[in-house]
């Protein structure tokens, strides 16, 4: 079995053009002494940074008012006919009810529908589980289709694929407008253009916002309360908002005795 220690020293000497390589490390050698002729022995695992798998970076974060906190789409595995593609929406409220429908023959989808999952994010879940690579219904997988635009305020893991919008905030579970979108709206995801777009007038929304309900809360006492009353949107790291303070490394450890 291959130590992955020398693969990410090969990893690190194949781009240590970017790297600071006179910081020392806990060896006791510097970086540059450490990676020193190590070598890649298959390009195609570890590239040349003049043949990479994709012309720019993996990750894109998209903005629009469908998540005016952002969302993310690993644009590297989204078909890039889809990189820009406009569609109607098809709203879920949570997993077991896409489940329910998504291997029936009669279920009406297109491969330009864009399948909405919503109420998954760090308070709907609760805690943003991976359900962001929503299947694609066995309908369309039986007439060939292997991607459509599937959007969520989940997430997914990294190994999956496709042309899945995540981590969309504000969640639907406090009101983000993806709580707002109905079956039909039309939605244009935009990766050169990093946008994320919900065809819908501001007075549409507005008047949709005033019949929205907040959901009741899923615990009332013990940590999946103070969980759903403290816990962050996906844009500020799903953390708890009393763990973050101003002192930063300066606070103060207490005393043992």
């Amino acid at each position: 079995m291959t130590d992955n220690r020398f693969n990410i020293r090969a990893l690190m000497n194949r781009m240590k053009q970017y790297l600071h390589l006179d910081c020392m490390t806990c060896t006791g050698k510097t970086i540059g002494e450490e990676i020193e002729g190590a070598e890649v022995f298959d390009d195609d695992v570890i590239r040349p940074l003049d043949n990479p798998v994709y012309p720019q970076g993996a990750l894109a974060v998209l903005y629009g008012n469908l998540a005016p906190g952002g969302a993310v789409i690993k644009a590297s595995a989204c078909s890039p006919f889809l990189q820009k593609h406009t569609g109607p929406a098809l709203v879920f409220d949570d997993y077991p009810s896409y489940k329910q429908v998504a291997d029936r023959d009669d279920f009406e989808v297109t491969p330009d529908s864009v399948i909405i999952l919503r109420n998954c994010g760090p308070k709907g879940g609760p805690g943003m589980p991976e359900w962001g690579m929503v299947p694609i219904p066995a309908k369309l997988v039986k007439q060939g289709v292997r991607d459509m635009v599937r959007i969520s305020d989940a997430r997914m893991s990294g190994t999956s694929y496709g042309a899945c919008v995540l981590h969309v905030s504000p969640e639907a579970h406090v009101g983000g407008p993806l709580a707002l979108v109905e079956n039909g709206d039309l939605i244009t995801l935009d990766i050169p253009k990093r946008e994320l777009t919900l065809h819908v007038s501001e007075e549409e929304l507005s008047r949709r916002r005033k019949l929205w309900q907040e959901p009741a809360p899923k615990n009332e006492r013990g940590y999946g309360w103070i969980y759903d009353r403290h816990v962050t949107q996906a844009e500020d790291g799903c953390d708890f908002d009393f763990l973050q303070t101003d002192f930063g490394a300066a606070c103060k450890e207490p005393d043992i005795f």
